[in-house]
């Protein structure tokens, strides 16, 4: 039992914290070993996942605040500052936020002991992980603060702008001249910033290469664009002086206040980040103007993306494989089927190709989707087989996949699991598809050649290296793009000249397929150049697998 001065003592102790807590960051804690009473700063009961700012039992709540890997070593030091005569408590270990996150604190601490028994523990707990206000290199406040200056006008919205500024490829001049090089860069574009701007704007560096003005004095559009304008004269007068050691440049993105529409922190940040990040993807070196319409194409885009990706998780829910039929010009029969991947939401129906394919290209999904659909197309090839023995299937590849996987790889398993001729597989690629290739591209096509698998040249006549591919890459196959069709049907010097390359291309014993048929008079007038196969809506729209064999496997 506590006698009357000891219970004065805590009292004093936890007097003293709620005096102290309003006026520092880090919370303040004092823990009875005793009575097994906790007492914390009651800004923690906001932060953290704890019972109150005062508690009892305080092993048993530990548990349900401290992170589960954590708490054996907390046990640990406090069984040894209990029991075992150690003084000083310093533990880095994880609380769990109200948000349930786990939060990297500092907890310190020491005994205090009373006949060489341990009576209190009282310190202190900072979080590690939080973002400093200030920014040496730089000099100018960080993040944090800038947090804190907006949140004074959380009631109100003045007029001005954000002005949202980044370094353009710092990264290759610090691996080209040393990061402290570009640490340089970034002290110099600090105080360029601060010489350009006024007595009433704001300048903080938020993260990284990238700094923030603030203007609320009325700024409008154009004097956020004189701004920037007037930080890149400087910048190259910097790279001028400096006798062009490295040459870089400034993106921009401005947002009036206006266009803010919840007028606090994390959503300027959003709002800024997004606009730096479109002056950066259309080039850089420019300055962009926030569009609510951009903005919501990009949101889009970000929701389509994470529904892909959970359907990639899901067993690839919502991707269905369709197939277009392919004919044979001299007897009108069936030659094979093209896959071709679809996409279905939830909420939005069938999604265009256009739309997810450039999203699962630029997110490397289309690795796994890729892979999935040889499989659903080799094993269709396989089924129909039954009814016509040399049944064509063709693919298409993403540059991205030859880039960034054993593609080539998984297309000979796929042969091989399904027991397909090598010789009933065509890989169809796009010009784009090679203007980057490298030894990669060319190492995976060999390995093609060699087993005996077809290549397609698809969407010719849309670029002008079509020749140069021909020559260089010996394709079986070349594919005449819908809208080099249209123009044979419109142009008699394009007719002309389908004719000639058409000729030209069966003297070099390659194929020549016409995509884009719609009508029986394009089918005719074509059909007279000698293609060896058609394709296109007039013979058959791209469907599923099950559509696919009721309208045309009981043709044969």
């Amino acid at each position: 039992m506590k006698t009357e001065k000891e219970k004065s003592f805590i009292h004093e102790l936890c007097h003293i914290i709620e005096l102290l807590s309003p006026s520092m960051d880090d919370f303040l804690y004092i823990y009875d070993f005793e009575e097994d009473f906790y007492y914390i700063s009651k800004a923690a009961a906001n932060r953290f996942c704890i019972p109150g700012h005062t508690f009892h039992d305080t092993e048993k709540n530990f548990q349900e605040f401290v992170y589960p890997a954590d708490y054996p070593r907390l046990m640990e030091d406090l069984y040894l500052l209990r029991e075992k005569g150690k003084n000083t408590h310093n533990l880095i270990y994880r609380w769990i936020s109200v948000k349930g996150d786990p939060i990297w604190i500092n907890c310190r601490g020491q005994v205090v002991r009373e006949d060489g028994a341990a009576r209190y523990l009282v310190g202190c707990i900072n979080e590690i992980g939080v973002q400093q206000k200030a920014d040496n290199l730089s000099g100018l406040l960080g993040d944090s603060s800038f947090q804190a200056f907006i949140g004074d006008y959380a009631n109100r919205r003045p007029q001005g702008f954000f002005l949202r500024i980044g370094v353009d490829a710092l990264k290759g001049i610090n691996a080209r001249l040393g990061v402290e090089y570009g640490n340089q860069i970034l002290r110099t574009t600090a105080r360029k910033i601060e010489e350009a701007i006024s007595e009433d704007q704001h300048l903080y560096r938020i993260i990284g290469d990238e700094f923030l003005v603030v203007d609320f004095s009325g700024g409008t559009l154009e004097d956020a664009h004189n701004l920037y304008q007037k930080l890149r004269e400087k910048m190259d007068q910097y790279i001028t002086e400096n006798d062009y050691k490295a040459v870089f440049t400034l993106s921009g993105g401005v947002v009036l206040t206006q266009d803010v529409s919840e007028f606090h922190y994390s959503e300027i940040i959003k709002l800024t980040e997004f606009a730096l990040g479109e002056a950066k993807h259309r080039g850089r070196n420019r300055c962009y103007d926030f569009c609510a319409e951009d903005y919501q194409q990009f949101l889009e885009k970000r929701n389509l993306m994470v529904k892909l990706r959970r359907a990639v998780n899901n067993g690839m829910e919502g991707f269905e494989v369709y197939y277009q039929p392919i004919f044979r010009a001299d007897n009108g029969k069936i030659y094979g089927a093209e896959a071709l991947m679809r996409f279905s939401d939830k909420e939005k129906g069938m999604v265009s190709p256009v739309k997810f394919i450039p999203i699962l290209e630029e997110s490397g999904l289309i690795i796994p989707v890729g892979r999935w659909l040889l499989h659903q197309a080799f094993d269709m090839c396989s089924a129909f087989q039954k009814y016509v023995p040399d049944f064509h299937i063709n693919v298409n590849l993403s540059n991205v996949q030859i880039m960034k996987s054993d593609v080539g790889g998984d297309i000979l398993d796929a042969i091989q699991t399904y027991g397909l001729k090598p010789e009933t597989i065509t890989v169809e690629l796009t010009e784009s598809g090679f203007l980057e290739s490298d030894y990669r591209f060319t190492d995976m096509w060999h390995e093609m050649k060699k087993a005996g698998v077809l290549l397609a040249l698809d969407d010719f006549g849309t670029g002008y290296s079509n020749f140069r591919y021909i020559t260089e890459l010996k394709p079986e196959v070349i594919k005449i793009d819908r809208t080099f069709t249209m123009k044979v049907m419109e142009n008699v010097f394009e007719y002309e000249l389908l004719s000639l390359f058409t000729k030209m291309a069966h003297n070099l014993n390659l194929k020549i397929c016409v995509e884009g048929i719609e009508t029986e008079e394009e089918r005719q007038k074509i059909y007279d150049l000698a293609p060896d196969c058609f394709q296109g809506f007039y013979f058959g729209y791209p469907c599923p697998r099950e559509q696919f064999f009721e309208k045309f496997a009981g043709q044969i």
